[in-house]
């Protein structure tokens, strides 16, 4: 298990080193000025130089690069040049808002999509089975941010029990704060839980062929004890490597969620430092999402081995 993990930490800094070089290296290459954005385009070409001054932005790229990765070390990520304050105070202030808004998407995902998935594969090839499946293709088929506008319009709009939009902070209280994410999540998690309840039901269906299951039902054990003990814990390797996945796409997925429900979380951040060509502010932002997806999935092989240690002896 310790080579195991030495590898894939080895796998893991590495992918983090070269997704910081391709960050850095796509923004510097976009077209544009943020010292001339900043100041305006009436701004003179001496008052224009200064600024690029202060903000470093005259200086060579690879030292630009080594001052960023420096205070991504330290912690120290730099002041945006649009709010006028320390980058890091930014992020973790909107984080504060789209960790839990993911995470709740992500149980909403992964409750409907098991039910789904075991419900239609324990009736396969029968009406239920067929209606669940069309309702998880109608699912994928809709785009997130119009079954936003639907959930407003019918929970908010006609039954009045959610707030339109808009978040009060969690010093209100942790349930006033769930309560204010519960549209936002319910949005990001239908097209999710559609694809993890086909996938999860063809696992299913896959495992419920072995001989240990047919064993299993000939000594009298339930089909509902089969399928959530014995099935779904052998099925689970292929739901959980889009599971992962699917994390890092909701994690990233959030800018047009919060701006629908206009929330104050990282996606909206991040679309208001791109209109305002803050950069500094972006590339922190898209880092800190791809070591996100780096994270997880560092975490889902990890899963792997403890789910199916065959996985872990063959990898060594």
């Amino acid at each position: 298990m310790g080579l195991f993990l030495l590898k894939r930490t080895l796998t893991l800094l590495g992918t983090l080193v070269g997704a910081s070089i391709i960050v850095f290296l796509v923004l510097e290459i976009l077209p544009g000025n943020a010292a001339q954005m900043l100041m305006g385009p009436d701004a003179s070409p001496e008052a224009v130089a200064a600024l690029a001054t202060k903000l470093g932005l005259d200086l060579p790229a690879w030292t630009r690069y080594w001052h960023w990765i420096g205070g991504l070390l330290t912690g120290n990520l730099g002041d945006s040049y649009a709010y006028s304050s320390p980058v890091l105070d930014l992020i973790l202030e909107r984080l504060a808002l789209t960790v839990p808004l993911a995470m709740l998407a992500m149980a909403f995902t992964v409750v409907i999509a098991l039910l789904v998935g075991v419900t239609a594969a324990a009736r396969h090839n029968k009406l239920g089975d067929v209606g669940l499946m069309g309702a998880a293709q109608i699912g994928i088929a809709i785009p997130n941010f119009w079954f936003a506008i639907l959930l407003i319009l019918v929970f908010s709009v006609k039954l009045q029990w959610f707030s339109a939009g808009g978040f009060e902070g969690w010093g209100e209280g942790f349930f006033a704060g769930v309560k204010s994410l519960l549209l936002p999540a319910l949005s990001l998690a239908v097209v999710q839980a559609a694809i993890l309840a086909r996938i999860t039901r063809s696992a299913v269906l896959e495992v419920m062929r072995e001989d240990f299951v047919r064993t299993a039902r000939a000594k009298g054990v339930s089909q509902r004890m089969v399928l959530w003990t014995h099935v779904l814990r052998n099925a689970m390797i292929p739901v959980i490597t889009v599971m992962g996945m699917q994390f890092s796409e909701l994690l990233a997925g959030t800018i047009v969620v919060e701006n629908v429900f206009y929330l104050p979380g990282l996606g909206r951040l991040i679309f208001q430092a791109i209109s305002n060509r803050d950069l500094i502010v972006v590339r922190n932002c898209v880092m800190l999402l791809a070591a996100m997806v780096v994270i997880v999935n560092f975490v889902v092989d990890v899963l792997y081995a403890v789910i199916d240690p065959r996985i872990k002896a063959s990898d060594i």
